[in-house]
């Protein structure tokens, strides 16, 4: 059955890009249809490197725990899922292969920041606290506003999951993402498409409040996902890094197009709730 429905509304009449109703029904993930779908968008989550992490053990793992996390779909409970998010106990299951990869990775990938890379191996070697992993992702054409409600809901499973069996008391969360870096050369070049494009034209749409607009990083390096600048902000430690794999083709002063990395974030779980409530706000639907 479906967890919660919203829907997505929008007309134009004056630009040439016609839009559609669409409604959005939010599922427990599905052992019997749901394998192919999530395994793809860890692949996409993951990208270069997705090789690395035993994707058939990890994609197994999350239909192991149907009642944890939630899928969006548009044709019913049968249909390919669009967007995912769940957690996975990275000490329950730390025997897992695709967990005992992630560790690596996370440890090795943490190096540049002492104090980051200190706090994992130090929460990677006890048993006291447990660390949640954090998986999410979607089709790069899902708005935004599907996001809050689904980590609402995780955040209403997890509470009643610690009540039931304690199996998902977490004192920390790893989110992991993806960045893209710009030069100047191409940021210039993208700001001036983007002004004379001829679609570019005032749009009615309903009242859907987002994100202020971000001005360039020093480094150069954007979310790739806006609503990770919210998790960013409640997380105790970040790092952006360089895939392990190497590009099919090594990028060169002339190459073009998005120099897709990695992203790191630990959130201590206390902050979970206040960062839900002002991302939130943040993509409300009006």
């Amino acid at each position: 059955m479906a967890k919660r429905k919203t829907g997505q509304d929008e007309s134009d009449s004056d630009s040439d890009v016609s839009m559609i109703d669409v409604d959005f029904d939010f599922f427990n993930p599905n052992p019997n249809v749901d394998y192919q779908a999530i395994k793809r968008l860890l692949v996409q989550l993951f990208q270069r490197d997705a090789d690395l992490f035993h994707l058939h053990e990890l994609t197994e793992l999350i239909l192991s725990q149907p009642t944890i996390g939630t899928t969006v779909k548009t044709d019913g409970q049968e249909s390919d899922p669009y967007a995912l998010l769940t957690v996975i106990n990275m000490h329950a299951h730390q025997d897992n292969p695709s967990i005992k990869a992630l560790v690596a990775y996370f440890l090795q990938k943490s190096l540049p920041n002492p104090a980051l890379n200190t706090i994992l191996q130090n929460l990677f070697s006890q048993t006291e606290h447990h660390v949640g992993l954090v998986v999410c992702e979607r089709l790069i054409n899902m708005p935004v506003q599907v996001i809050p409600p689904m980590y609402r809901m995780l955040k209403d499973e997890l509470k009643g999951e610690v009540t039931a069996n304690q199996a998902f008391k977490f004192s920390h969360l790893i989110v992991i993402s993806r960045t893209y870096h710009l030069s100047m050369e191409e940021e210039t070049y993208l700001t001036n498409i983007k002004s004379k494009s001829p679609t570019n034209k005032k749009k009615k749409t309903k009242a859907v409040t987002t994100a202020p607009t971000m001005s360039r990083p020093v480094d150069g390096v954007y979310s790739f996902h806006p609503e990770d600048e919210f998790i960013k902000q409640a997380s105790s430690h970040a790092i952006d890094y360089a895939f392990t794999a190497a590009p099919a083709e090594p990028r060169d002063s002339e190459s073009f197009g998005l120099d897709t990395r990695g992203r790191l974030m630990l959130l201590p779980f206390e902050q979970l709730e206040t960062m839900v409530q002002t991302m939130s706000e943040a993509y409300a639907v009006g």
